[in-house]
């Protein structure tokens, strides 16, 4: 299943308004708190529920750290394979591909468990992350803590045409009421143009294992 969004923010920082120059001080003062306060108060009436509860983007490119401020993200490698050995004894298939990503992260404050990721393809489509690999094995699993770097693989189960341009999004897990407004999330972009995601697309591995040596 697909779905679409926009996300308000693309840039590595928020986003801001720049005062106006001129004037007296005091006056600009005493205007410029009077008109903040009005459009708080504008702003408030209007927020939507999806307003509220838009994510903050942080964008950036695989092996290059992306600073969402309460974690940081690193998209460390990118593979694809026809099936993923889960178990000594079971392993998973697919038409189409198991895409097979590798991350690492780690927080500012506090110890956070990462979500699984969303991948959005060029057109704007959204796959989720497979059910069909228990999170357990995946970086889902593993507290994200300060300053220490951990690693580990997240799997996605999609069509080849998914993968040219495609982009990896990494959030906290969504909590409970209240809706939190502006959470962070990273964006990071596989890097794969046309080219290369024909190339990585035609040469899968056969499977991709799990099981320690």
């Amino acid at each position: 299943m697909t779905a679409t969004r926009e996300s308000p923010a693309r840039a590595d920082g928020r986003r801001g308004r720049r005062a106006g120059r001129g004037g007296s001080p005091v006056l600009n003062a005493v205007v410029g708190l009077l008109l903040a306060g009005g459009a708080v108060g504008l702003q408030s009436l209007a927020l939507s529920e999806n307003d509220a509860s838009a994510p903050l983007t942080y964008v950036g490119d695989k092996g290059r750290q992306v600073d969402a401020r309460r974690f940081t993200v690193r998209l460390d490698s990118v593979a694809v394979a026809k099936a993923i050995k889960v178990s000594a004894t079971k392993t998973v298939e697919t038409d189409h591909l198991f895409l097979v990503v590798r991350a690492s992260a780690k927080s500012s404050l506090r110890p956070y468990h990462l979500a699984q990721p969303v991948l959005m393809d060029a057109e704007g489509h959204k796959f989720t992350a497979t059910d069909r690999v228990d999170s357990a094995r995946t970086l889902a699993d593993k507290w994200v803590q300060p300053d220490i770097w951990v690693s580990g693989p997240f799997f996605f189960e999609v069509p080849a045409s998914a993968l040219p341009d495609a982009k990896v999004v990494f959030a906290l897990p969504g909590s409970a009421i209240p809706v939190e407004p502006y959470a962070p999330e990273a964006e990071i972009d596989l890097g794969l143009d046309e080219q290369a995601a024909r190339k990585l697309a035609a040469a899968p591995q056969d499977v991709y294992s799990l099981v320690e040596k």
